[in-house]
């Protein structure tokens, strides 16, 4: 990673604002819970796991809501989601820890449970994943349609949670006199440079997010035109459009050798970051998903709305008994007398 210089007059315009945590002291005073809590460091609402549980609910209530417009089974989505969820967490924060900060799990084993401690984008990517089989195999039902639905929503999710990396700046990038350049404190020009420039840093949480944000509005654009599309298109569709953005934003991430920010630095395998070698496996298998489900028609392959079809069945029944009954038709014998059958 090197510095880069657009030949910028102005210099950064954006300024360096850190979200502050909220102490939530009061919890001394509260009976059982002051024994739990250390006076010198009470709990404190963060900004970054805010915007990001922001974020989850948003993606959470945006899913459930277009599950309903399918007709599918809105218990079986949200069973789903909180698989997901979890596992998504977890592994997330553990490969966080095992890969990005090992010197603190030797050090200290219980950061593995601090799940708020640390996050990895490309770990929760991975750990929802493995939700999706293990919901896969343990509820034995199909989850295509419920992941792509959840997918057709990732990326206004996704918005809320590069907001949170924005506001606490824990992906510092290269140096630059860009007016997009963030102000980062104690940042100096180096060779190269222009003698009256003035150099910040990228910040890349916040680079990430505002390109998220035309993705985010395309699907919402592709959504209300179409609700019912093939299975796997819009997982597609985002692994196709964020792949090669992915990919580009991170030759400006700090190298390991950048010893200002250690812990935001990424290690290079082949002259490419982890993240930049997953990238080729989510674009081809972007365009695999997106060949398969361009021009298809939309066939349903989750469980169906149990209440939905109970008011159909309802309605059709009522349909039933409000049509008039139709005559009956005449017999051979109608006009006839009966044959007597008195002195046989």
């Amino acid at each position: 990673m090197v510095p880069l210089s657009l030949g910028a007059v102005s210099g950064p315009l954006i300024p360096y604002i850190v979200a502050p945590e909220i102490p939530l002291a009061f919890l001394e005073y509260v009976p059982f819970l002051n024994e739990l809590i250390d006076p010198q460091s009470p709990p404190s609402i963060k900004p970054f796991g805010t915007l990001v549980a922001l974020g989850v609910y948003i993606g959470s209530v945006l899913s459930l809501q277009r599950t309903r417009e399918r007709g599918l089974a809105p218990r079986q989505m949200s069973d789903f989601l909180f698989w997901v969820t979890i596992f998504g967490f977890v592994i997330s924060h553990l490969l966080d820890a095992v890969f990005y900060h090992p010197q603190t799990v030797l050090r200290d084993p219980l950061y593995l449970l601090r799940i708020w401690e640390g996050l990895s984008s490309y770990g929760g990517f991975i750990g929802a994943t493995v939700g999706v089989f293990a919901w896969r195999f343990y509820r034995k039902k199909r989850p295509l349609e419920f992941v792509d639905i959840c997918a057709s929503v990732m990326p206004l999710a996704w918005v809320f949670g590069r907001m949170g990396c924005s506001v606490v700046h824990d992906h510092p990038g290269a140096i630059s006199d860009a007016w997009f350049a963030v102000k980062f404190p104690n940042v100096v020009c180096p060779v190269g440079f222009p003698p009256d420039a003035v150099c910040g840093r990228f910040d890349l949480g916040l680079i990430e997010m505002v390109l998220t944000i035309p993705l985010a509005v395309g699907c919402l654009w592709l959504w209300h035109r179409q609700p019912f599309r093939a299975n796997g298109f819009y997982i597609g569709f985002i692994l196709a459009a964020y792949a090669p953005v992915r990919f580009a934003l991170d030759f400006l991430r700090l190298s390991p050798e950048a010893a200002v920010f250690r812990g935001a630095t990424d290690p290079r395998y082949g002259g490419l970051t982890p993240a930049q070698w997953a990238c080729f496996l989510g674009l081809g298998v972007g365009l695999v998903l997106m060949r398969h489900a361009w021009g298809k028609p939309y066939v349903r392959t989750a469980a169906p709305d149990p209440f939905e079809e109970l008011e159909e069945d309802e309605e059709d029944q009522l349909d039933r008994e409000g049509e008039e009954p139709e005559p009956a038709e005449p017999s051979e014998s109608d006009g006839e007398p009966e044959e007597s059958s008195a002195g046989d």
